[in-house]
């Protein structure tokens, strides 16, 4: 193969770089940030995907953020790379901050105490979809708590990709002349 490594990784070290990537988490922000400025769009359409991606990486529904994603993209006329983009602002590393930040939040709009949570096996309730002792004590706090968080993030993200996005391509524009 043309792409191949002369010494294959071992299962560790593959695990090892799905975590934690080899060249650092530092150049892959930059990378996926490059990519987003240099996306042929306008500044809106750019910001707007990108803050589609991002609220959407608040909520809980964990499968669906792709699509979730591109559906509010396309209803505020956002860029879809820009939005698969950023969905990476949820991943392995910030969803344990996001969602204890969205149960906080969720206790706080449902105006009660956080819960003392009996102990519950997971594996038993999802094979028999019994998501009721879940729903009320941790899903509804995250998922009220997730949307003004996501609404939050995405104004954020939207602002300073916009900016972002304007000024590359002025300086773009500028340096072709």
């Amino acid at each position: 193969m043309l792409f191949r490594r002369r010494k294959r990784l071992s299962l560790a070290q593959r695990i090892r770089a799905v975590i934690w990537p080899t060249k650092g988490l530092v150049r892959s922000i930059r990378y996926i940030a490059i990519r987003v400025l240099r996306l042929k769009a306008t500044p809106h359409a750019v910001a707007a995907g990108v803050a589609a991606g991002v609220a959407v990486s608040c909520t809980p529904f964990l499968g669906f953020h792709f699509m979730m994603a591109f559906c509010l993209a396309f209803i505020l006329r956002g860029n879809m790379i820009a939005a698969a983009l950023g969905t990476a602002f949820g991943n392995p590393l910030t969803f344990p901050l996001i969602f204890a930040a969205a149960y906080r939040i969720g206790i706080f709009l449902l105006g009660r105490a956080p819960e003392r949570l009996g102990e519950a096996n997971l594996f038993t309730l999802l094979r028999h979809f019994d998501f009721a002792p879940l729903w009320y004590p941790i899903l509804k706090p995250i998922l009220v708590g997730g949307l003004p968080l996501a609404a939050l993030c995405g104004a954020v993200f939207y602002v300073l990709t916009w900016h972002g996005v304007r000024l590359f391509q002025q300086q773009r524009r500028r340096r072709r002349l």
